[in-house]
C-alpha cells in the first residue's frame, strides 16, 4: 500500500509537471501563476504547493525522468558492448514509448528556452545531480569499484557535465535553428562527448575483476 501511494504521488507530480512545463513554453515562467498550473492540471493550487517549493520547481520531475530512463539504459549496458552500440540498440525516438516521447519533447523545448527563462536551470541541474548519482553508481558496478572510490565520482561528475552540454546544444541547435540532425550523429555526438570527459575506462568492454586488488595473484604464482 506505501508503494502503491508513493507510485501515485509520483504520477501526480510528472502529470503537474507536464502542465507547467506546457504552460510555460506558451506563456513564459513569469506570465505563469501557481494557481495558472493547477487550474491546467484541474487540481487545487493547495494541491501543487504539497509537491512543489515554488512553480519553477514544478518542472523538476519532468527533467528528472529523463536523466533516470537514461540511467537505466546504462544499467542494462552488457560488459562486453561498447557505449557507441549500445547507444545504436537503445535510443532513439522508434525505441521510446509515446508518452515518453512526448515528454522528451517538452524536455528538449525547456532547454532550449533556458537562456531566456534562467528561473527554470535550478530544476534543470537538479535532473543532473540526480544523474550524476546514478553514473557514480553506474561506473562503481562497470569497473567493479566502490561509490565511494573519489575517481569514480569524478568521472561520474565529468561525464554529466558532458552529457549536460551536449543536451542543451542539440536542444538549442533544433530548435532555435532548426538544425536537423539523424538521432545516429546525435548519439555518436553523445558518446564522443562522453570518452572525451572520462576520467576511468568505462565506455569500452570491460573483464570483471576476479580479485581485488591487493589480493590480485603475481605473475610468478
Amino acid at each position: 500500500k506505501r508503494m502503491s501511494r508513493s507510485l501515485a504521488r509520483e504520477n501526480t507530480r510528472l502529470e503537474l509537471s507536464r502542465h507547467a512545463a506546457r504552460l510555460f513554453l506558451e506563456r513564459g515562467v513569469a506570465d505563469t501563476s501557481g494557481d495558472d498550473i493547477a487550474s491546467a492540471a484541474g487540481v487545487a493550487t493547495r494541491t501543487l504547493w504539497r509537491h512543489f517549493r515554488s512553480k519553477e520547481s514544478a518542472v523538476e520531475p519532468l527533467f528528472a525522468q529523463s536523466s533516470l530512463r537514461f540511467a537505466d539504459i546504462l544499467r542494462r549496458w552488457p560488459r562486453d558492448v561498447a557505449i557507441e552500440e549500445l547507444f545504436h540498440a537503445s535510443l532513439g525516438p522508434d525505441k521510446m514509448a509515446p508518452q515518453d516521447l512526448a515528454d522528451d519533447i517538452l524536455v528538449v523545448r525547456l532547454l532550449a528556452r533556458l537562456p531566456e527563462e534562467p528561473a527554470l536551470r535550478s530544476a534543470w541541474l537538479m535532473s543532473c545531480h540526480i544523474g550524476e548519482e546514478q553514473l557514480i553508481e553506474i561506473i562503481a558496478e562497470r569497473l567493479d569499484r566502490p561509490k565511494g572510490d573519489f575517481d569514480v565520482r569524478l568521472c561520474a561528475a565529468t561525464v554529466m557535465a558532458a552529457i549536460r552540454i551536449v543536451d542543451e546544444t542539440v536542444s538549442l541547435a533544433a530548435v532555435k535553428y532548426g538544425l536537423k540532425t539523424t538521432t545516429a550523429e546525435i548519439n555518436e555526438h553523445l558518446a564522443q562527448a562522453i570518452r572525451k570527459a572520462s576520467t576511468l575506462p568505462f565506455c569500452d568492454p570491460v573483464t570483471p575483476r576476479i580479485w581485488p586488488d591487493d589480493q590480485r595473484p603475481s605473475a610468478s604464482a
